[in-house]
């Protein structure tokens, strides 16, 4: 009966992962390109699938949900899957994918040129283990732990850019400080800027075509007319107006492309002072002053983030007690509670930034999928999506090298034992100094944007 309990579980849940994952990227991620490529929402489901399932396994350590042998197989089969996926199988689908939607070549070729993509790939793949100490010597090139070391490094660097980007994004986001001042007023005349641009553009274009049908009238005539003497002046009139009428379609067409850019400008602009103008509206309601006050939270915590990573970097340490270590060694020297604090003010410390990371994960993906709807077709859309699947693996393999770490000593053993002994704390400090990195960057560039429209506010 324990078994058929243990292999539901083991069953069930990835099926249920990768359904959810399906149809998030049916209906969701791309619900406005008619996404039909079944190959790549499958391929997605998995990798989506394989993610989650990853993040409940480390749930079952805690929770000893499983025995010990059972949780032992279904980390290896998860975890290489995951591999094999990141390495070998979403690559190869995305160069076949890109071969076919940018080239026109036959299937021989196409097989070929995926062939050599993969194989730089795969040549580029093992070249980052040369510059970086993240793996013990003993073990063998080809083995699972230096597969899990290269994708560990790509996907902690993602993990720390995003992180990074939302440490300071959040607080950004949330603090009625950072509104930009925009006005009722300045929302309707930039309205009638837009409608004003769209007239000039129709009334041209109007104009366009009349000049157009003019010059085929023209033509036409011109074919039938007789090529004797009496009409040869007349002939000759008539072509210094259609040169005449040319020359005005082409002042013409210059006009509308400059009118259409400005107006693309245009709408940006009032799509932009409408956001902010809803922002500043949505400020004023009970759950925008919430969000307000815990914006001021992240900003102090992430202030320390940024703070002690740096510190962490100068005196090459792995990172120490933070605030909310602090405040839940306070709350139980106070209440009296007995709870294992290292254990939980780590949990708490990693939930933060997961949710940091989330938010920019989410955000990221709804850019993506913009950036797909402004700029391409449909077909082009799914090379975006195994991209996007192959990132989110390479992701969540590393969440696991980081909570290992965070984790007391009794829930590592199988982690450790199918990881294998990486150099763990490389990853932490390399944590550290992309999120820095990332979020000095992101501090200056949403500086120089918010004092940009500071000044352009003054005029």
């Amino acid at each position: 009966m324990f078994a058929i309990y243990e292999l539901s579980i083991i069953i069930g849940s990835p099926v249920l992962f990768a359904i959810g994952g399906y149809f998030f990227c049916k209906e969701r991620l791309f619900e406005e390109k008619n996404f039909r490529h079944v190959i790549t929402q499958i391929l997605f489901a998995i990798t989506f699938s394989l993610s989650c399932t990853m993040f409940e396994l480390i749930i079952f350590e805690i929770m000893d949900i499983l025995n010990y042998g059972s949780r032992y197989n279904y980390w290896k089969i998860v975890l290489y899957t995951m591999l094999f996926m990141c390495i070998i199988v979403l690559p190869i689908a995305i160069s076949v994918s890109f071969l076919r939607s940018f080239f026109q070549t036959r299937k021989n070729y196409i097989v070929s040129f995926s062939v050599i993509f993969y194989g730089i790939y795969l040549f580029m793949f093992w070249k980052i283990g040369e510059n970086f100490p993240f793996i013990n010597e003993k073990y063998p090139l080809f083995s699972i732990e230096q597969a899990i070391s290269r994708v560990g490094i790509i996907g902690v660097t993602v993990m720390a850019l995003l992180s990074g980007f939302g440490a300071v994004n959040a607080p950004y986001t949330c603090m009625t400080y950072f509104l930009k001042p925009i006005t009722e007023a300045s929302i309707t005349n930039m309205y009638k800027k837009v409608k004003q641009n769209q007239s000039m553009i129709a009334s041209k274009k109007l104009k366009y075509q009349q000049l157009e049908d003019e010059l085929n009238r023209s033509v036409f005539t011109r074919s039938n007319e007789s090529s004797s003497n009496i009409f040869h002046r007349f002939l000759n009139s008539v072509s210094n107006s259609n040169a005449s009428v040319k020359n005005q379609m082409e002042e013409l067409s210059n006009d509308i492309y400059d009118l259409e850019e400005f107006g693309k400008y245009l709408d940006i602009e009032y799509k932009e002072q409408t956001y902010w103008k809803e922002r500043a509206d949505y400020s004023k309601t009970l759950q925008g002053k919430y969000f307000n006050v815990l914006g001021y939270f992240f900003s102090i915590y992430c202030v320390w983030k940024i703070f002690i990573s740096a510190v962490n970097i100068i005196f090459n340490r792995v990172g120490k007690v933070d605030p909310v270590t602090k405040l839940i060694e306070i709350t139980v020297k106070h209440m009296g509670y007995d709870i294992d604090i290292p254990f939980w003010s780590q949990q708490l410390s990693f939930i933060i930034i997961g949710v940091i990371a989330v938010t920019s994960v989410r955000g990221l993906l709804i850019t993506m999928s913009k950036f797909v709807y402004a700029i391409s077709s449909k077909k082009y859309a799914h090379i975006i999506v195994l991209f996007m699947a192959q990132v989110m693996g390479m992701y969540f393999v590393s969440s696991v090298l980081l909570i290992r770490m965070n984790m007391p000593h009794e829930y590592r053993a199988i982690i450790t034992e199918v990881v294998g002994n990486l150099q763990f704390n490389f990853y932490h400090r390399w944590f550290d100094v992309i999120f820095l990195i990332a979020a000095i960057v992101s501090i200056l560039f949403l500086y120089l944007a918010h004092r940009n429209v500071r000044v352009k506010s003054e005029f």
